[in-house]
């Protein structure tokens, strides 16, 4: 079966994303990107797929049994205030980024709310890259927020 990997369908089904090209992940999704959106990097799991593009990061949901229906949700980068990050141990860990955003769209309200959302990946993944990425993006936040 072409393209069929056997390592992306157990990683899949642990819940972890496999790394595509953006060039893969704009030809299946690029209908979809907004005016000058650009995907960055991006990952696969069976059929849902995580994107990361200049301006958001993009959860795609492929659901029911055909995967025709899909949800697409976002979580916009000028909201991100937060990231953690913990690399794979020894045995079956994986590795995590875990981000802290804003959820409502005011970001000087006095009533923020805020959301977490974790993302794992297979332990071969080099997820350092996009830890500094989403970093410098939570730091420019808190100091466009903050005023700083």
């Amino acid at each position: 079966m072409a393209g069929f990997n056997l390592n992306n369908l157990v990683q899949g089904a642990l819940g972890n994303y496999s790394e595509k090209t953006p060039e893969e992940l704009t030809r299946e999704y690029g209908a979809y990107l907004f005016n000058e959106e650009k995907i960055s990097s991006g990952y696969q799991m069976i059929r849902d797929a995580l994107l990361f593009t200049n301006i958001r990061i993009i959860f795609i949901d492929k659901q029911g049994a055909t995967g025709k229906k899909t949800s697409f949700k976002s979580i916009f980068l000028d909201t991100i205030v937060n990231v953690e990050m913990e690399t794979a141990g020894t045995g079956l860990d994986d590795s995590e980024i875990t981000i802290t955003f804003l959820e409502n769209a005011y970001h000087k309200s006095n009533n923020e709310r805020l959301k977490e959302q974790k993302f794992e990946f297979p332990k071969k993944t080099d997820i350092v890259p996009l830890y500094r990425t989403l970093g410098n993006i939570s730091l420019a936040n808190r100091s466009r927020i903050n005023g700083q």
